[in-house]
């Protein structure tokens, strides 16, 4: 009896030990990129295949078809047309927590310029007019990253437990895909996440991994202002009300609000993208259209923008004479914040895996997200960079003051090693919080 009951604490003793063993980063790191190794001629003809394609927001249909029979060929269980062209894969590995990981499937209503031969020359109609579309923002790099994140975890079942929830968001760049996707029933159809995992490439060198505890990105909010004229011949503007003219004077005068309205060191942008007004050169239209965007990190100075927005479109309308101008603030992603102590948890991972490659970025970004929606439910949730140019372009860049950054046409990631470092990264994230309760 004494025997088979020290036999009895022996082996929960080794049990436990074997539970309370330390996630070994160098070591599931080695074996990550194994697993990678054999898949990245298909990461870069996947990715380059969909840089070729992009599609606009919520119009991602053959890239959602695309992305779900890559992952279904994992083992992922997948769900389509979630949220619209959403795609949920779900893959259940035993006892532990949920995580879900997030890409997104829509590129920039804009053309390319970077002369790669895999260069978009897609055209599609974005608000009534024939658009280029490009993925000048990195999210091709983002879904070949997370293919290969999937495709490496389903191969290394036997180091992580848990449940996977790698969703396909649509619509990011609108920043209304995520709340379209939740609105479907999400919560419900596939469970609450534990935590929460995304990343973005950047103009940082490739094979860099950027971290950050706390605020990671701005607050947006579109912006749309209708100015109401008079039309009539260009060469008799006097029996007209110009409202190419306010929205000149408009897209000018605004930039008072950042400049003289809030703290200096208080950051706010108001950036006006397109100015849309007449069809001739001798005809003074009824009506001009700016559209911008809006973006803060402090709801003090964002109230104060949006006042400042809404007070100088009204003076430019009086000014001319014309009808008070219609104008429309569309709240879009809300600041990303990273949970800190799941942050300091994956910052120790990614500093012992990468070594001098892990870096703390040190800015709030400028950029705005709405992977904000999944961190908003309370879930604890990390948001990472990745680096996308090559090294020594990058230097030279630098030094040259000519850097491409996302949403430029000359915005070019090296798929290689950056898709190789976002999946790595990615998949390490996963492993250090996939495990049951104890290890």
């Amino acid at each position: 009896m004494m025997v088979r009951v020290a036999f009895g604490l022996f082996m929960a003793g080794v049990a436990a030990s074997a539970q309370a063993a330390p996630f070994e980063p160098g070591a599931a790191k080695a074996k990550v990129e194994q697993i990678l190794s054999g898949e990245l001629a298909r990461l870069d003809a996947l990715y380059r295949d969909i840089h070729r394609h992009p599609e606009l927001a919520f119009e991602e249909k053959v890239t959602a078809a695309r992305l779900a029979n890559e992952i279904k060929a994992a083992g992922f269980t997948v769900t389509q047309g979630v949220g619209g062209t959403g795609v949920v894969a779900v893959l259940k590995n035993g006892a532990g927590p949920t995580v879900l990981v997030r890409t997104e499937l829509d590129a920039l209503p804009m053309a390319e310029r970077t002369g790669l031969p895999y260069a978009s020359s897609t055209v599609a109609l974005w608000q009534g007019r024939e658009t280029p579309v490009a993925h000048s923002c990195g999210h091709d790099v983002h879904m070949a990253a997370w293919v290969g994140a999937a495709r490496a975890l389903a191969a290394l079942k036997d180091e992580w437990s848990g449940t996977l929830v790698f969703i396909g968001q649509p619509a990011e760049e609108t920043t209304s895909g995520a709340q379209a996707m939740l609105k479907d029933d999400f919560i419900r159809r596939f469970g609450k996440p534990d935590y929460a995992f995304a990343l973005h490439v950047s103009p940082a060198p490739a094979g860099t991994v950027l971290y950050r505890s706390g605020p990671m990105s701005s607050t947006s909010d579109a912006l749309e202002i209708v100015f109401h004229g008079r039309g009539g011949h260009g060469s008799a503007p006097a029996a007209t009300i110009d409202p190419v003219l306010m929205a000149a004077r408009f897209t000018v005068d605004v930039q008072s609000v950042i400049s003289r309205e809030k703290a200096p060191e208080a950051f706010g942008v108001v950036t006006v993208g397109a100015i849309v007004a007449g069809d001739a050169g001798n005809v003074i239209p009824d009506e001009a259209v700016v559209r911008g965007t809006i973006r803060s990190q402090d709801d003090a100075v964002r109230t104060k923008l949006l006042a400042g927005i809404r007070r100088t479109a009204q003076a430019v309308s009086d000014m001319a004479g014309a009808p008070a101008a219609t104008v429309t603030i569309t709240p879009g992603g809300k600041m990303v914040i990273n949970d800190p102590a799941l942050s300091e948890r994956t910052e120790a991972v990614f500093k012992q895996a990468f070594g001098k490659s892990a870096q703390p970025f040190p800015i709030i970004m400028s950029g705005s997200e709405d992977f904000s929606e999944f961190v908003n439910l309370g879930v604890p949730s990390v948001y990472f960079l990745i680096g996308g140019l090559e090294p020594a372009f990058f230097a030279s860049a630098i030094k040259s003051g000519h850097l491409p950054i996302n949403h430029s046409p000359d915005f070019a990631p090296e798929p290689e090693p950056t898709i190789r470092t976002g999946a790595t990264a990615m998949a390490l994230a996963i492993m250090n919080v996939a495990r049951p309760a104890g290890r």
